[in-house]
C-alpha cells in the first residue's frame, strides 16, 4: 500500500503532539511490509509521517518539489530533511529549480500519482495560498486518489 501525505505546517506543540498520534494510529493500519510512505519531507506532518513509516517497518519515498526546495525549508529542520531524504528507497522531483508554491504543487501532484491513498492532516479549511492543503486535496479527489483526513477533535492551527 503507497500512502502519501500532506498537512499543515507550523502547528503548535499540543496539535504537533495529538497528529503525531494520529500518525501512529494510521500507520499501525498497514502492514509493514507492504507500506511505501511518499513524502515531501517538510517540517510538520510530511517529516512525522516519514519518520512514522520507517519506525513501523515500512519503506520511505520522497518527492523534491524543487532543486532549491531544502533552502526554503526552516534551518532547524534540514538535519531531520538530510536524514529523512538519504533513507528515502527512491526520490522523484519535478525536475523544477524555484521552491515557490507552484513547485510545491507540482511536487504533490506527482505525490498524489504515486499513492493509493493520501493522508491529510487539514483542518478543512481553505488554502492560504495556492499548492497548500486544501488544494492538494482538492486534486487527490479530482484524480480519483483515496483521500483519509486526519485531525484532531477541536484543534485549531
Amino acid at each position: 500500500m503507497r500512502v502519501g501525505i500532506t498537512g499543515h505546517r507550523g502547528l503548535d506543540g499540543q496539535v504537533e503532539e495529538r497528529v503525531r498520534a494520529l500518525l501512529a494510529e494510521a500507520v499501525d493500519g498497514y502492514d509493514p511490509g507492504e507500506l511505501v510512505g511518499v513524502s515531501c519531507l517538510a517540517d510538520g506532518p510530511d517529516a512525522w509521517w516519514a519518520e512514522a513509516v520507517l519506525d513501523h517497518g515500512g519503506r520511505l519515498e520522497a518527492v523534491v518539489p524543487a532543486s532549491q526546495y531544502r533552502d526554503g525549508l526552516p534551518d532547524w529542520h534540514h538535519p531531520t530533511y538530510d536524514r529523512l531524504l538519504g533513507l528515502a528507497c527512491d526520490v522523484h522531483e519535478t525536475g523544477l529549480s524555484v521552491s515557490d508554491s507552484h513547485a510545491h504543487m507540482a511536487g504533490s501532484e506527482i505525490l498524489v500519482g504515486l499513492v493509493d491513498e493520501l493522508l491529510a492532516v487539514w483542518d478543512g479549511r481553505p488554502a492560504r495560498a495556492y499548492g497548500g492543503t486544501a488544494d492538494v486535496v482538492a486534486y487527490a479527489e479530482r484524480q480519483g486518489t483515496a483521500v483519509r483526513v486526519l485531525w484532531p477533535k477541536g484543534a485549531s492551527r
